[in-house]
C-alpha cells in the first residue's frame, strides 16, 4: 500500500505531538511493509531530509509567515499527494484538512486525523487561522472517507454535530529507557526525584500560569520545571517568566529533545498537566511510561489515559492544584505507589504496534468500500 501524509510540520523534530505521532505511525507502517511518504514544512531550523527511518520525505514550498505556513504547506501537500500515485492520502489536523478536497477530487481515498478540536486554542480564537480550522473540520467531514478521533469526547462532537461516525484510536508510546541524572545536573543543577516536571508546549491553555501560582504558594525544596517551546505564543511565555522571576525555584529549559528530554522525565518526582483542553496528551502517555506518578487536571481527555494511576485536581482551580501539589510533595510513598504501576499500565493500554494495525484496518476498509 502506497500511503501519503500530510498536514505535520516536520519529521523528524519534535515541535508538537502531531510530528511525534506521524513520526512513530509512519515508521510502525513501514514496518509492516508499507510505503510511506511523508510531505514535511520548510521549517527554519529543522535539516531537509529525503529519508529517515525507511520513510520518504518530501518538503513542500512553505510561506513562512505568522498565519500563512500551515495554509501554504497544506495546500502544496494536498496538491502533490494528489497527483502522485497513493493508495491513501492521510491528513493530520482540522486546519490541513481544509483541502481534503484536492485528494478527493483526484480519486484518492482521504482519511483525517482530528488531534482536537484547534479552534477551541486560545491562539486561534480569532482571525484567519481560526476561520480556517474550523472550514477544515467541515471540508474532513464533507470529503474524507474515513475520520479518525483521538478521544470519546471528540468522537462524541462529530456524531452530535454532523451525525458523523469517527474511529476511535488513540496515540501510542514506546518503551522509554531510563537514564540517570547528568546532563539536567550539569545544565540546571537538576537531582533525581527533586524536582516537578511540566512538559508540553507553552501555550494557555495548558493551565501552566495556574500551575506557576499553585507552586509559588508551596513550602518546598522542590523546583518546578517549566520545559517547552512556545507555539506562537512568545507573549505568553514572557508573562509566565514574569509571574515566575521571584522565585529561583521556578526553571525554564525551553525547548528539550535528545539525552535532555529522556534525563527529565526519567528523574522527575512528579509529572503534571493542568491542561484545561487537550487532544490526546502524548507527553502524558510519555510521562507514564517513564514510571512517573502524574497529577492531572479532571478533563475528560486526561483522565480517561490515566484512569485510577494518577492524582486528579479540578481544572482551573488554583487552590485544588495547590493542595494536590502539596498532597503528593508530602506523600512520597503514595508517589510512589503511583510510580511502580504507571509504566506497565500506559506500555500495555497505548502500544504503538497495535494502533498501527487498527489505522491500517481503517485504510483497508476504505479502500475496499
Amino acid at each position: 500500500m502506497k500511503i501519503a501524509m500530510l498536514g505535520q510540520k516536520a519529521v523528524p523534530s519534535r515541535l508538537g505531538g502531531v510530528e511525534i505521532v506521524v513520526e512513530n505511525l509512519a515508521t510502525q507502517m513501514i514496518r509492516k511493509d508499507q510505503n510511506v511518504t511523508l510531505y514535511n514544512r520548510k521549517v527554519k531550523g529543522i535539516t531537509t531530509v529525503k529519508k529517515y527511518k525507511g520513510i520518504n520525505i518530501c518538503t513542500v514550498p512553505t510561506i513562512n509567515k505568522k498565519g500563512l505556513a500551515a495554509i501554504s504547506a497544506s495546500f502544496f501537500a494536498a496538491l502533490q499527494a494528489s497527483v502522485k500515485k497513493y493508495d491513501i492520502v492521510h491528513i493530520h489536523a482540522e486546519g490541513p484538512a481544509f483541502f481534503s478536497w484536492i485528494p478527493k477530487l483526484f480519486g484518492k481515498k482521504v482519511i483525517v486525523t482530528v488531534h482536537g478540536l484547534d479552534w477551541k486554542r486560545k491562539k486561534w480564537k480569532n482571525g484567519l487561522g481560526a476561520k480556517f480550522i474550523k472550514a477544515g473540520e467541515k471540508a474532513a467531514v464533507k470529503y474524507s472517507d474515513a475520520i479518525i478521533v483521538l478521544s470519546k469526547g471528540n468522537q462524541d462532537y462529530f456524531s452530535k454535530q454532523y451525525g458523523r461516525k469517527t474511529y476511535l484510536i488513540p496515540n501510542g508510546v514506546n518503551a522509554p529507557k531510563i537514564l540517570k541524572a547528568s546532563l539536567i545536573r550539569k545544565k540546571w543543577d537538576l537531582q533525581n526525584n527533586g524536582y516537578i516536571l511540566y512538559l508540553g508546549r507553552i501555550v494557555p491553555e495548558k493551565g501552566i500560569r495556574n500551575l506557576i501560582l499553585a507552586f509559588k504558594k508551596i513550602n518546598t525544596s522542590k523546583k518546578l520545571v517549566i520545559a517547552g517551546g512556545s507555539s506562537d505564543t512568545d507573549q505568553f511565555y514572557g508573562e509566565l517568566k514574569k509571574i515566575a522571576k521571584d522565585d529561583p525555584r521556578i526553571i525554564f529549559t525551553g525547548a528539550v529533545q535528545g539525552k535532555a528530554l529522556e534525563e527529565l522525565y526519567s528523574n522527575a518526582y512528579l509529572y503534571t498537566l493542568p491542561s484545561d483542553l487537550e487532544g490526546m496528551p502524548l507527553s502524558l502517555l510519555e510521562a507514564m511510561s517513564y514510571g512517573n506518578c502524574v497529577l492531572i487536571s479532571d478533563i475528560p481527555e486526561c483522565t480517561d489515559v490515566v484512569e485510577e494511576n494518577g492524582i486528579v485536581f479540578e481544572h482551573g482551580n488554583v487552590k485544588d492544584l495547590q493542595y494536590k501539589l502539596e498532597y503528593a510533595i508530602n506523600n512520597p510513598t503514595v508517589v510512589q505507589k503511583f510510580k511502580e504501576k504507571s509504566s506497565n499500565y500506559i506500555l500495555n493500554k497505548y502500544n504503538w504496534d497495535k494502533i498501527a494495525d487498527k489505522t491500517l484496518l481503517v485504510y483497508r476498509k476504505c479502500l475496499n468500500d
